[in-house]
């Protein structure tokens, strides 16, 4: 099947998943890295003139928006910005008397960060009846590198079955601007922070295991652990069999 192909099946998909739902314009979060933009195109071909995107800077490095803004304005968007820093500093501050300035590579308070976008696009889904659109692709949830209830936490996901290359392939043919494709992928849950320094694999390597399991062994282990881990994130959760 050609790039382009897969561009209509995705568009015609979405606009099957509005109409089912009865929904009335779809919510997407632009982080201004290549997932959340490629979904953007899609969504504005598949519902012209009711899809919308939303910024959310939360201590952020300043270029992430710059990034979110350019896909916006290359796609004709609008976009709403919410700074989510005070936010995040007041409610990091509720839970612990630790300083941010001194965990922030720790899980437990950079997840903070999409929890509340997440909270955010649910807010704009209810008030104008939308769908929130997720941006994962098949590499990243194979391995579970996404947040639970945050990035995680979306109504659809029109890119789940297509490997970060695939996503690759499908910005350039959608016409994402090349500074986007070109950079590193990164969640942006700190400063300076790498996906592939985080997960310790590249994209390159996760997509050879799921198309061949053709990968090294050491590669092999740290996927099949990470899958392992990250086991109930693609789960609902569990229940009780007592009845």
């Amino acid at each position: 099947m050609s790039i382009g192909e897969v561009a209509d099946k995705l568009v015609k998909w979405l606009k099957e998943k509005l109409d089912e739902s009865e929904a009335k314009c779809f919510i997407i979060g632009l982080s201004g890295g290549v997932d959340s933009s490629v979904v953007a195109a899609l969504c504005k071909k598949a519902c012209p003139d009711n899809t919308y995107g939303v910024i959310m800077p939360c201590h952020s490095d300043p270029k992430d928006a710059e990034y979110a803004r350019m896909v916006a304005e290359k796609f004709d968007i609008p976009v709403k910005e919410v700074v989510l820093d005070e936010v995040f500093d007041l409610f990091a501050s509720k839970l612990t008397d630790e300083r941010y300035e001194d965990n922030v590579t720790n899980l437990a308070f950079a997840n903070i960060k999409p929890r509340l976008r997440m909270i955010t696009l649910y807010f704009y889904a209810s008030k104008y009846k939308g769908l929130v659109v997720g941006t994962g692709n098949l590499s990243e949830i194979i391995v579970g590198f996404y947040t639970k209830y945050g990035d995680g936490g979306c109504d659809i996901q029109p890119i789940a079955n297509l490997l970060k290359s695939e996503v690759f392939e499908l910005a350039r043919y959608l016409g994402v601007p090349k500074a986007i494709i070109d950079k590193k992928p990164s969640a942006s849950l700190w400063p300076g922070h790498d996906d592939e320094e985080e997960m310790g694999i590249t994209y390159e390597e996760i997509d050879r295991y799921i198309l061949t399991g053709d990968v090294d062994k050491k590669v092999m282990r740290r996927i099949e652990e990470m899958r392992c881990r990250s086991e109930h994130k693609r789960c609902m959760p569990s229940v009780p069999r007592i009845f």
